[in-house]
């Protein structure tokens, strides 16, 4: 006779936007649901401007005269995301996308139909509909008509709180149990089953106790996400609250469990196992303390494969002003890198691949002077900030391209090439070398030019967020996590970053929010599906 501290039908291990939006759909199927989460709930998805990539059309894309349809958006992700899924998987998503909307809505979570006049990285509160991909970029015009689906929730700043609140409150009113400062720790598994989980818990320890534990963890996620020595030092008084307070207990999970605990990117350890050459150091981890693995190595402990655990996306996000698409990125050959339109995600990948991660954006005098237009009505804080420092604290300049090329160390004679290439494509009419559109480049001819340096480096004022892709593999169908042949784990599912999903391949704004909202809501349906309701629910074995 073994005893259990608690059951419930469907356990979720992770409690931000895969693991809200899980609870959310097992306990909507019927099944009694307990999540947990180490900290207070919300997860990387609560720190996150609150993008959900979604089309076919959506109740805001027609509200906004946007018209879409799922042929379109399907040609565009799969042209993006590879072989990252199935063919059937991704037809899926793009047809449920619309109902995704929907189904977001009904559960409080706000949406607004103003789109974006211009191409940005991310709008400002004045919009909520946008290009958050590379949908306009091009390439990717020649396979489908570009149609904005980054949609934003409604609030000012960034607005992934706008996401989780509503989706905690609603699965708070539909019944779903939530035990914060609980952590996970292994999988039980019986007769090659998984049916519970071993945790440590504070839910026992002083009231005064967990307020602390609390309030730290708040300043762990934020503003410990920009300052990772700020993080480190409070992680140490939240581990040292855990030991010195926390109750070994073991939660019953009748039908399932369900390991939503986001990715890798805070384990710097896992993160040079699976990818040693990639400058990871040079990043900013993208998530919270809890983005460590922990749910991934759980999951391997009990046989359970992985995959693309190499991929790590890396943002250098060049707009606003939007006039900086017209620039061109050259590395210190004075070659250029990418089609300078794609989204920040695209580029970030080239400079990962550029000698010494070097890389700088060449503008002449009059990009420099339409780009100092657009800052403000373009950009929120944090954007004024980084592009103020790019044009003041990295910035170059010359009255030739030699000499600018010169000042940064660049080959003069190279640059020069790239340069001529890319003006005589222009008054050529003839399409660009790296493919950019027609009517998104610029000539670049008039003196002085300037050179911004965006290449990798660690600082706050103009960071390179990262963050990992990979994670468990699922059977596509239902989550459930699969071993290295190929066979389901009885009992075990996993979603969000915490599985190969969607974006494992490669990353555009909305779209790791929208596979966590897929796959959470997938992973919760089939769980419950499985519930045992003639037994006990609670402290018996």
């Amino acid at each position: 006779m073994r005893t259990w501290d608690s059951s419930a039908d469907v356990v979720v291990v992770g409690y931000g936007g895969a693991g809200v939006t899980a609870a959310l759909a097992a306990r909507e199927a019927g099944a009694e649901v307990l999540a947990i989460d180490r900290f207070g709930g919300g997860g990387a998805t609560a720190l996150s401007g609150g993008i959900v990539y979604a089309g076919g059309g959506t109740w805001v894309q027609r509200a906004a005269g946007v018209e879409d349809d799922v042929d379109g958006m399907q040609a565009y992700l799969r042209a993006e995301v590879g072989d990252a899924v199935s063919e059937q998987t991704l037809r899926r998503f793009c047809e449920e996308s619309a109902t995704m909307i929907d189904w977001l809505t009904s559960h409080g979570v706000p949406f607004e139909a103003s789109l974006c006049p211009y191409k940005t990285s991310y709008p400002t509160d004045d919009h909520y509909l946008y290009y958050s991909g590379s949908e306009n970029s091009g390439r990717f015009r020649d396979l489908t008509t570009p149609r904005q689906r980054g949609h934003r929730a409604h609030g000012p700043g960034v607005s992934g709180k706008k996401i989780f609140e509503p989706l905690a409150a609603s699965a708070a009113a539909h019944g779903v149990r939530v035990q914060t400062g609980t952590r996970a720790t292994r999988l039980i598994v019986e007769a090659g089953r998984v049916v519970g989980v071993e945790a440590t818990t504070l839910a026992q320890a002083p009231a005064a106790v967990r307020r602390r534990f609390a309030a730290l963890a708040r300043i762990s996620a934020k503003p410990g996400v920009y300052h990772p020595g700020l993080r480190r030092a409070v992680q140490f008084a939240l581990d040292r609250i855990e030991r010195r307070h926390g109750v070994a207990v073991r939660l019953r999970a009748r039908s399932g469990v369900i390991l939503t605990t986001g990715g890798f990117i805070a384990n710097g350890e896992m993160v040079r196992q699976h990818a040693p050459n990639y400058p990871w150091a040079e990043g900013l981890p993208l998530g919270t303390a809890g983005c460590d693995g922990s749910g991934i190595a759980m999951g391997e402990a009990v046989g359970g494969a992985t995959g693309k655990m190499d991929a790590i996306s890396t943002w250098r996000f060049i707009a606003p002003p939007s006039a900086f698409f017209g620039s061109i990125a050259v590395d210190a050959n004075g070659q250029r890198m990418i089609d300078e339109s794609r989204y920040g995600a695209a580029l970030g990948a080239a400079i990962a691949t550029s000698p010494g991660n070097r890389a700088w954006l060449l503008l002449d005098a009059n990009l420099a002077a339409e780009s100092r237009t657009q800052i403000r009505p373009q950009s929120v804080w944090f954007q004024r900030m980084q592009t103020e420092r790019l044009l003041r604290v990295g910035r170059i300049t010359g009255d030739s391209i030699e000499e600018v090329a010169a000042r940064a160390g660049i080959d003069p004679a190279g640059l020069r090439e790239t340069v001529d290439a890319h003006n005589r494509a222009i008054e050529e009419d003839r399409p660009d070398p790296m493919g950019k559109p027609a009517d998104i480049r610029r000539p670049i001819r008039t003196g002085p030019f300037a050179l911004l340096d965006i290449s990798f480096k660690a600082r706050l004022t103009y960071p390179t967020p990262m963050l990992t892709l990979g994670g468990l593999l699922v059977d596509e169908q239902t989550g459930a996590v699969r071993t290295g042949v190929g066979h389901d784990i009885p009992g075990l599912y996993a979603a969000g970053r915490a599985a190969v999903g969607i974006c494992s391949n490669s990353y555009v704004s909305g779209l790791s929010l929208a596979d966590c909202v897929f796959s959470g809501r997938r992973a919760g349906n089939h769980s419950a599906q499985l519930s045992i309701r003639s037994e006990p629910s609670a402290n018996t074995g």
